[in-house]
Order: structure tokens, then C-alpha cells, then sequence
């Protein structure tokens, strides 16, 4: 199972890597909790979905340095990696954006259930970000 685990998370992040959301949906369970950084919780698929083509809009990201490690069991597992980005349209409540690039490093954590990721939480320092895009 603890093989089995980290394939899926690679697969992910390839996936996001390749802009591929479709790709990353379907290694998510229906009903997938996803914690957002400094945000609320969403459930389900669908609205992993929206999400998705929010960021879609208004970043493009790409994920370098991964390390993925994987709990006793296989259940849980954690990855941490570099985000390096390009902020592309402003989001709502952040600075304006104007293609300006940022590096950030980034922790996630994940439940994996019968080789779905049932649950995806992520942290990263959004006052580096807003520094970062600010200046």
C-alpha cells in the first residue's frame, strides 16, 4: 500500500505539473476534502473541480523539488516541494497582478483510500507570497 500511495501523489503532482486537471480529478475520491491554505474546507470532487479552474485562471504553477513520504500503513502521506510561479489575473482580495513570479515552499498532506486521495490539504506562507508579488 505505502508504494501504492506514493505513485498516486507523483501521479498528482505530474498531473498538475502538465496542466492536467483532468488528470488530477481522477486520482481524487467523490467525495475529497480539500483544506485550503488560510481558507475553508470543500468537499467533493466538483468542487475540487472549480477550484482548480480558479487557480487555472489566476496563477500558473509549477511544482519542483518534490519529496513525497508515506505513513505506516500507506493511508497518509505527506509531500513537500517548490512552487515556482507566475501570477496571471488578479484574485479577489490579493494585490493586483502583473505577471510578476514567485517561489514558495510548500506543504501537503493527504489520506489515500482504495488508491483515491480522500482528503488534500495544503500550507505555505501567504504573507512571503504577498511579499513576493507586491514588490
Amino acid at each position: 500500500m505505502t508504494a501504492q500511495t506514493e505513485t498516486v501523489i507523483r501521479q498528482y503532482y505530474a498531473a498538475f505539473n502538465a496542466a492536467d486537471p483532468a488528470g488530477m480529478l481522477a486520482l481524487l475520491s467523490e467525495d475529497v476534502r480539500h483544506d485550503i491554505n488560510e481558507g475553508g474546507t470543500e468537499l467533493g470532487r466538483s468542487a475540487f473541480s472549480a477550484f482548480l479552474a480558479r487557480m487555472d485562471r489566476h496563477y500558473r504553477e509549477q511544482v519542483t523539488d518534490l519529496v513525497v513520504m508515506v505513513g505506516e500503513g500507506g493511508t497518509r502521506a505527506s509531500a513537500e516541494f517548490v512552487i515556482q510561479g507566475t501570477y496571471l489575473h488578479t484574485d479577489h482580495g490579493l494585490p493586483e497582478a502583473r505577471g510578476q513570479t514567485y517561489t514558495l515552499p510548500v506543504g501537503a498532506f493527504f489520506e489515500v483510500q482504495g488508491g483515491l486521495i480522500s482528503r488534500v490539504t495544503n500550507y505555505y506562507n501567504l504573507a512571503d507570497w504577498t511579499r513576493q508579488v507586491s514588490a
